[in-house]
């Protein structure tokens, strides 16, 4: 007889917890390998986790709608036939269990799981509950603990989460307006003027306006992926200075080219081509000419990513917008790059995507144009350092230099911008990236073969 653990999966190279939607299997429900056990989510994606056994399900530790890490467990599968009692996956009876092992004896001489060994080697000088009854999820419990939170304090915390728990958000609100509390709450020194940073520091306090409700507003919650986003975009500006440069193109040839071969293009691969992928080849050989382009950021060191993997930004039926990646784009051709795309964004728009393929992109595209937006200043998808949009292509009057002199013509243009984080990606370095890119897509071969 063994029990296994179901860990919470890790869903990508960004991604440090989930939320768990749904239990599929419930405790006692036979589960055989890869048969799906619980349904989470995380800001990128929604995905089912499978059993990696066969068995029983012993325990369940967390209940749903509740947040946690990325590697923690958060069931137990009895394996070989072991009996497994109804009640055997609740809270309180690991609670039961830990504090029996740490006694040295266990209810009716059974042995304790392995989990409750784990979780008590793990256990920290916050308790899960308080002695008010309060549930604190590890993350909870772990960001108390580094911001020497008591117990008590903790207690005092209004929670916004399933039965009024404190949730990760609500610890972080609650150590932000403590730490503004402080600042503005400090006596004044003896002196009769402050230096001026002080005074600053005193004043940068920002308190939202009072909005007013009446008969003609409507108020509506967010979803739990549009609060996930708004997280992560409000994260990145805090991470990132973001940067943002703009470049002109003439793609007058690449324009042509795929409307006089669109059709042939769709005989000879059964994919239609669009615009992008064109876009993330250029977007590849620039790459490769601009390496420090292709990097992240963790700490005071550079991680360069040999791998070029491209994420492009696609609209869900919802209005929310989702990142699949394109592994290895750089090893992909033209009519590769294409069925890529295609199939990415139509299971994007379908919610069938999995989680390896949302995760490990090291630079993004947003094609704004697609929503007839001429530019755009993106935000950085963490923890890349460089996003680029691309807008809508228009006919436009244009100087084109020729061997008779300069003529003004009507040409196929279009704006290209790229947002880049200014702590490892100067002004040179990001306006020659997108200067190289501009330069690819203008220097289209028009009579490139399929």
């Amino acid at each position: 007889m063994a029990q296994v653990e179901l860990i919470m999966p890790k869903m990508g190279e960004s991604i440090m917890e989930a939320t768990i939607l749904k239990w599929v299997k419930n405790v006692g429900d036979a589960v055989e390998v890869d048969e799906t056990i619980l349904e989470i989510a995380t800001d990128k994606v929604d995905s089912e986790v499978p059993s990696p056994v066969s068995g029983v399900i012993s325990k369940i530790l967390f209940e749903e709608n509740e947040t946690v890490e990325i590697g923690k467990v958060i069931a137990m599968i009895a394996t070989e036939g072991e009996e497994v009692t109804p009640d055997g996956g609740s809270d309180a009876d690991t609670e039961k269990s830990e504090k029996a092992s740490q006694n040295g004896s266990s209810e009716k001489g059974q042995p304790q799981p392995q989990v409750a060994n784990a979780a008590s080697s793990q256990s920290s000088s916050l308790d899960r509950t308080s002695s008010s009854g309060k549930f604190y999820s590890p993350l909870v419990r772990n960001i108390a603990e580094k911001e020497n939170i008591s117990l008590a304090e903790l207690d005092q915390i209004e929670g916004s989460g399933l039965q009024g728990r404190v949730t990760k958000k609500d610890i972080l609100a609650y150590i932000d307006n403590k730490g503004t509390a402080t600042t503005t709450t400090s006596p004044k020194p003896a002196q009769k003027e402050q230096s001026a940073p002080a005074a600053k520091q005193q004043t940068t306090t920002f308190t939202p306006p009072a909005i007013s409700t009446n008969g003609s507003t409507e108020i509506v919650e967010m979803d739990r992926m549009r609060k996930l986003i708004a997280d992560h975009m409000v994260n990145s500006k805090r991470t990132s200075p973001h940067v943002t440069s703009f470049v002109e193109a003439d793609v007058t040839n690449l324009f042509n080219w795929r409307s006089k071969n669109k059709k042939a293009f769709q005989e000879r691969y059964g994919e239609k081509i669009t615009f992008t992928p064109i876009f993330i080849e250029a977007i590849v050989k620039a790459i490769k000419d601009y390496p420090m382009i292709n990097v992240s950021v963790n700490g005071d060191k550079i991680i360069v990513k040999k791998d070029i993997n491209v994420g492009m930004a696609a609209a869900l039926p919802s209005g929310n917008l989702i990142v699949p990646v394109i592994k290895n784009a750089d090893f992909l051709n033209l009519a590769g790059l294409t069925k890529s795309v295609n199939d990415l964004a139509n299971r994007a728009r379908n919610n069938k995507l999995k989680p390896e393929e949302i995760q490990d992109g090291t630079f993004t595209l947003t094609n704004v144009g697609t929503f007839g937006n001429v530019m755009g200043t993106p935000i950085i998808n963490q923890p890349q350092v460089a996003i680029l949009a691309a807008g809508a292509i228009r006919k436009k009057p244009a100087v084109v230099e020729t061997e008779y002199g300069d003529l003004i013509a009507v040409r196929q243009m279009m704006f290209l911008s790229l947002s880049y984080d200014h702590r490892v990606v100067d002004g040179f370095l990001g306006g020659s990236f997108l200067r190289r890119v501009a330069d690819y897509l203008e220097q289209f071969d028009p009579n490139r073969e399929l």
